[in-house]
């Protein structure tokens, strides 16, 4: 595939990403995360608190409550509980992964992780490049 082919698709699944944010209940920041393997989308994901909690992301405080899951996080255990795989899938993050989420990325095989807002700490970008993946960053 061609270079201006491939950020054609990167920045069309992108978009997908940041339409996908938008079902996330909390309030601070809405992240959104879609897994693509073999120009197919296996999976999705938002910010938000796991299955059978309240759809209350803050406290009263206005803080992320400890719990939330990572829009990375919830793409990544809906292919696992799937029973598909993400190895050597794309993710497509409105977000720049954390160090916990890049983790996960690492582990479930994910080789290319295309994202559009940094995050103010790079440590999850610098352990994806450790490990070897591809990481892009497209301004919008």
């Amino acid at each position: 595939m061609t270079d201006s082919k491939q950020q054609q698709f990167d920045r069309s699944y992108l978009e997908m990403a940041k339409v996908w944010a938008r079902n996330s209940y909390c309030t601070r920041r809405k992240v959104g995360a879609i897994l693509v393997k073999d120009r197919m989308i296996i999976s999705d994901g938002f910010n938000g608190t796991p299955s059978g909690f309240e759809n209350i992301c803050e406290d009263e405080e206005g803080k992320t409550k400890p719990y939330v899951l990572h829009a990375e996080a919830n793409a990544i255990s809906k292919i696992a509980k799937s029973g598909n795989n993400s190895a050597g899938a794309t993710l497509y993050v409105t977000d720049a992964p954390c160090l916990e989420c890049s983790k996960l990325i690492i582990q479930a095989g994910i080789k290319r992780v295309v994202y559009m807002i940094e995050y103010r700490v790079r440590d999850g970008i610098e352990l994806l490049l450790r490990a070897g993946i591809e990481v892009v960053k497209y301004d919008y």
